[in-house]
């Protein structure tokens, strides 16, 4: 397959940013700048925002204007329309919690990195034939956990993992102790009824918890 690849931030530079990518759900626009900017307090810049809402692409734009230093980038990011708009709204990368041929496709030709999403070795490997080496494993826990990815690096060395699905500040760092696992996507750190309660500080102190929690495994890799 031919690689067109033009990505302004490449998946290995956007996976080496941070152990842990918090996946945000944001329903209210008005709660986007809050919620970015108590994870940047925390030095977490890599914030992915999932296309479940109405808003998603309204918080996408706004976080990406008023937020340079942010890497926001479009979650559930299913085929090449949404790919298209997450990228027109400011979006730095695109994640898929799948893949089909059309969207790598698509991937290729576009301007934003994306990160196809798998849970088997077939989809690997459709993967690997258009040109992707970094990929979201997921639903991580349902799908075979820390042993799937484990067995997946033997016949795949130089394919890199952002697993998410399950994880949490229990088992993250059994993730990124796996030489194939770069970052961790995880909800735990912005939950809803923190949003509905608006305790932005709250969110600060779990990333700041989160990052010094993952930080000996981090270093020692």
């Amino acid at each position: 397959m031919t690689d067109l690849k033009n990505w302004q931030l490449p998946p290995k530079d956007l996976f080496a940013m941070g152990p842990i990518v918090p996946v945000l759900v944001i329903e209210n626009v008005e709660d986007a700048l809050p919620i970015a900017e108590a994870l940047l307090a925390a030095d977490v810049r890599v914030l992915e925002v999932t296309l479940r809402t109405p808003s998603a692409l309204e918080v996408i734009e706004t976080i990406a204007k008023a937020l340079p230093e942010a890497v926001v980038g479009a979650g559930t990011v299913t085929n090449r329309e949404l790919l298209k708009r997450s990228s027109d709204a400011g979006a730095k990368f695109a994640i898929s919690p799948g893949l089909t041929k059309d969207l790598l496709k698509a991937g290729n030709e576009g301007d934003i990195a994306l990160i196809p999403g798998i849970s088997s070795i077939s989809e690997l490997m459709d993967g690997i034939d258009y040109g992707y080496d970094h990929f979201k494993f997921f639903p991580a826990e349902a799908s075979g956990g820390v042993k799937a990815i484990q067995s997946i690096g033997g016949p795949f060395p130089n394919i890199k993992f952002c697993p998410t699905g399950g994880i949490n500040i229990n088992n993250v760092n059994n993730y990124l102790a796996l030489k194939n696992v770069a970052c961790c996507g995880g909800s735990w750190l912005v939950s809803d009824k923190i949003v509905k309660e608006k305790d932005w500080t709250q969110i600060t102190k779990l990333a700041t918890d989160a990052i010094a929690h993952v930080q000996d495994i981090v270093t020692a890799k």
